[in-house]
């Protein structure tokens, strides 16, 4: 997962959430907490407690992210926040817990007409000895099949609710979500099959390499001891190369 694509994800997640970003540049980000965003992050329990107890005012936290280490060197203060680091893993998971999946309508003139389209939020890892990450929202129409990529970006721009206007009609769907997730699921799977998988074979010539120097160790012993096995499983666990899809969000949206 790359700085620009944390820095997105800041962006959305704290939008979205109803945070004020204070100021916002490519590669730092200050946020002006909300009550609730303050509790589930920043780990203040007798805080609120006592706020909570004696009616006192409220300060929720003002935060500030850096999503490239070289702002921190030159004296800047804040939070580095990357792949792997614990801010983005609480994030991710705070994501889950305020609702995987929504239904959401776009909020049109009265009488206008809605069409339900699948979106799908995934995040696919590739993992070895070294780790990246990517992002894709994908969008299905319920109606007619067609696909879009990038579904997520194109919702910035509409203005949604989750109760549907009055004197809206929201069409049924003719494809069932559960067939479009399958649908879905098959296209981010030939999407991965695309991609340049060098880094797989490479990862594989490390393990080779690797399991070669720890059989030179154990040569001329008959009987291996445990501690090889140990040793030769930690080895494939961390240098195999796999690739783990997971769904992060969805949900079903009604839009003109």
């Amino acid at each position: 997962m790359y700085p620009q694509q944390v820095q997105q994800y800041l962006q959305t997640f704290f939008t979205e959430t109803g945070c004020d970003i204070v100021t916002s540049s490519p590669h730092v980000m200050t946020v002006q907490l909300t009550i609730d965003m303050d509790k589930k992050m920043m780990n203040r329990p007798f805080y609120w407690q006592y706020i909570e107890s004696t009616n006192g005012e409220p300060n929720p936290m003002q935060v500030t992210f850096i999503t490239d280490s070289q702002y921190m060197q030159q004296g800047l203060a804040g939070e580095i926040v990357n792949y792997g680091s614990p801010r983005l893993t609480q994030l991710f998971r705070v994501t889950k817990e305020l609702g995987a999946f929504v239904q959401m309508f776009e909020q049109v003139e009265r009488g206008a007409t809605l069409t339900p389209w699948l979106c799908v939020n995934y995040k696919v890892s590739y993992k070895c000895d070294l780790a990246k990450e990517k992002l894709y929202s994908l969008g299905i129409n319920l109606m007619t099949g067609e696909m879009e990529d990038g579904f997520h970006e194109s919702l910035h721009t509409v203005h949604l609710t989750p109760n549907i206007p009055g004197d809206v009609y929201a069409l049924p769907y003719i494809i069932k979500p559960l067939h479009a997730l399958k649908r879905l699921d098959e296209t981010i799977e030939a999407l991965i099959h695309q991609e340049e998988h060098t880094w797989a074979s490479d990862a594989q010539q490390r393990l080779t390499k690797e399991l070669r120097v720890l059989d030179y160790f154990y040569e001329g012993v008959d009987n291996k001891s445990e501690c090889y096995e140990i040793e030769k499983t930690a080895l494939e666990e961390r240098y195999m190369p796999r690739i783990c899809i997971d769904i992060m969000s969805g949900g079903l949206f009604y839009l003109t």
